[in-house]
């Protein structure tokens, strides 16, 4: 069986990072990825996942408007909420590569050196 999924699409708002009581990172995120709808495109919203050190360069180093490509799996869960059960479909990445420049208002946190941080950024 195989359980994989591969994503191009761009950040609706910026990562929500946190972490765990065990200290480990989350991250959350939704990008919008356009598909192909009877001679049109529509634009599904999807949610990701993402753990550990990838979760902390993900907050550190994109944001809302950039455009990313995600691997990983999809997952469903469910959880009790107010109301009755509630159910959540999403992808846990296994990794993400940022796919645009920053904006030129993000350039300082790289030292407007864009080649030295795609090189020390690790996936």
């Amino acid at each position: 069986m195989l359980n994989k999924i591969i994503l191009i699409g761009r950040l609706t708002k910026d990562v929500e990072m946190r972490y765990t009581e065990s200290g480990k990172a989350v991250a959350h995120f939704t990008i919008a990825a356009d598909r192909p709808y009877k001679g049109e495109k529509e634009t599904d919203f999807i949610p990701i996942v993402v753990w550990g050190k990838q979760a902390e360069n993900c907050s550190n180093y994109i944001s809302k408007g950039r455009l990313v490509a995600v691997s990983g799996r999809l997952q469903t869960r469910s959880y009790e909420a107010e109301g009755g059960r509630r159910y959540v479909t999403e992808v846990v990445a296994d990794e993400v590569k940022f796919l645009d420049k920053p904006k030129e208002s993000e350039q300082s946190d790289y030292d407007g050196n864009q080649e030295a941080f795609e090189q020390n950024v690790p996936f």
